[in-house]
């Protein structure tokens, strides 16, 4: 796969509501570079999600430039794949189908879809599970499936809003860790929406943090933790600890801007 870097500068957004506008985002910057993941992390109603949007072209800013490599981002296209929360899968396609589909929509010839569909099966563990249908999957093998079927679209940057908020806790890590496993197979580049704190130290080579709305930077941070990762062998070291409770730190102090709110922490 060929990735380049994706770089968003000085990004508003505001929305109307009635005669009433929201200021959404205010004067975003950030770069990701090529085969990095990038957790944002930030309060919620801060803009995470809208500035995921905005880079998968679904949304457009009101002032600023987003760029991927030297072209702009105007629309949604294929270089840009996604994985959400919620397994975007077709119930009536059964798993290499559900894969094969982006694929065979493109015209791509099926001596070399099935091959690749294949090896992304294999790389998500679901090699065994080709023939079943989304509904005979767990939480976490449809979303296997799903980023499976992302990757095989070959896309120049994975956005992924949230993927593994929905699931529970061992098979959270569990994702975590295939992530990880598949960065350091295909290095793709990865622009991730996170709430959790030990999620995106695990998994980000940086973190940014968002204040409340309007959404700003706070800062960023670099990540110097050693790879290849194990939670088990990182959580517990004084790098981790640190980003964590730092970050921790800045979200409280963001979110207590708004003094009615700061007895709920």
């Amino acid at each position: 796969m060929d990735f380049e870097a994706l770089t968003i500068r000085n990004i508003d957004r505001r929305f109307k509501s009635g005669d009433v506008t929201i200021q959404a985002l205010e004067d975003i910057n950030l770069t990701i570079a090529p085969a990095s993941v990038v957790s944002i992390v930030g309060p919620s109603g801060c803009g995470k999600s809208t500035l995921l949007r905005m880079v998968a072209g679904f949304d457009q800013a009101d002032n600023g430039s987003i760029t991927l490599g030297s072209s702009p981002v105007s629309s949604p296209g294929p270089d840009r794949g996604i994985v959400f929360q919620q397994p975007q899968l077709f119930p009536w396609l059964n798993t290499i189908d559900n894969v094969t589909f982006g694929p065979r929509m493109r015209g791509i010839s099926k001596d070399v879809y099935v091959g690749a569909a294949e090896r992304y099966l294999a790389a998500v563990g679901l090699a065994e599970f080709s023939k079943h249908y989304p509904y005979q999957l767990s939480g976490g093998m449809r979303q296997r499936l799903q980023i499976a079927r992302v990757l095989i679209n070959e896309p120049r940057i994975l956005l992924m809003d949230e993927p593994f908020g929905a699931l529970d806790y061992q098979t959270r890590l569990d994702m975590q860790t295939l992530l990880l496993d598949l960065c350091a197979r295909y290095k793709p580049t990865v622009m991730f929406i996170t709430h959790d704190i030990d999620e995106a130290v695990f998994i980000s080579d940086q973190i940014y943090v968002m204040s409340r709305r309007p959404g700003r930077i706070v800062k960023k941070f670099d990540v110097d933790l050693v790879r290849p990762r194990r939670y088990e062998d990182v959580a517990a070291t004084n790098n981790f600890m640190r980003l964590k409770l730092e970050i921790l730190g800045l979200l409280k102090v963001s979110h207590c801007s708004d003094r009615s709110l700061c007895g709920e922490l």
